[in-house]
């Protein structure tokens, strides 16, 4: 089974689901990396791109993830883009790595780019009811980024409910970290959402929700079983 992360910055990954990436490359599932935006020119303290690449490709092998597919899209400007555009891009690396399990940001998430990433992948998903040479769509998770999901401050929208909960143990929690601090400026000092203290807090949360050792949390909108 093949599973496609799409984000929209370099880091959305690592934050989201790097340990849930982690433990399925362990088991040999395909995890490929789709971001949108992957220049983020408008971070504060963003190193080079040369740097950042290098960041970015190094974060990613070191949880084991397959490929990384970049666009080019406005950092903190999504909403400027042509809605379709964003879709079709994502269908397309859809398509090229046959993905049957999506996960991606949830709609409520403060960062404006995440919201049009999860509005956009909503569209995308459903491209195999008008392809038959798309695999079908088994299962969209929402996944939530500290400093940005926590953040969701728009009551008339339903917030992130988890649903999902994927034990990750101490080892893949531990990579999950490094990775991230491979990512030059990303990391913060405690209590940052960003820091290690705050990642490794989350993982016990949603370990002691679910009765499992560390945990990711995700939200499942649509899962789709043929019997």
């Amino acid at each position: 089974m093949s599973y496609l992360v799409v984000v929209a910055h370099p880091d959305d990954e690592i934050l989201g689901a790097g340990a849930t990436i982690d433990k399925l490359s362990q088991r040999g599932k395909e995890v490929n990396i789709c971001v949108l935006s992957w220049k983020v020119e408008v971070r504060q303290g963003r190193p080079s791109l040369d740097e950042l690449n290098s960041d970015m490709h190094e974060a990613i092998k070191h949880i084991g993830a397959n490929r990384i597919i970049t666009g080019t899209f406005p950092n903190i400007a999504f909403n400027t883009v042509n809605h379709v555009e964003l879709v079709q891009f994502i269908e397309k690396a859809i398509i090229e790595t046959q993905s049957e399990v999506i996960i991606t940001h949830h709609p409520t998430d403060l960062n404006n780019d995440h919201y049009h990433t999860s509005i956009a992948c909503q569209a995308a998903v459903k491209l195999y009811q008008r392809r038959q040479d798309v695999k079908p769509l088994k299962e969209l998770l929402f996944m939530e980024v500290p400093s940005s999901t926590d953040w969701a401050l728009n009551n008339s929208m339903n917030r992130f409910n988890p649903n999902v909960f994927i034990e990750i143990g101490e080892e893949s929690l531990n990579k999950k970290i490094e990775a991230l601090s491979m990512y030059r400026g990303v990391m913060r000092e405690y209590p940052h959402p960003r820091s290690k203290e705050t990642l490794k807090a989350l993982a016990v949360l949603r370990g002691s929700q679910s009765g499992t050792y560390y945990a990711e949390a995700f939200e499942s909108v649509f899962r789709r079983e043929t019997i």
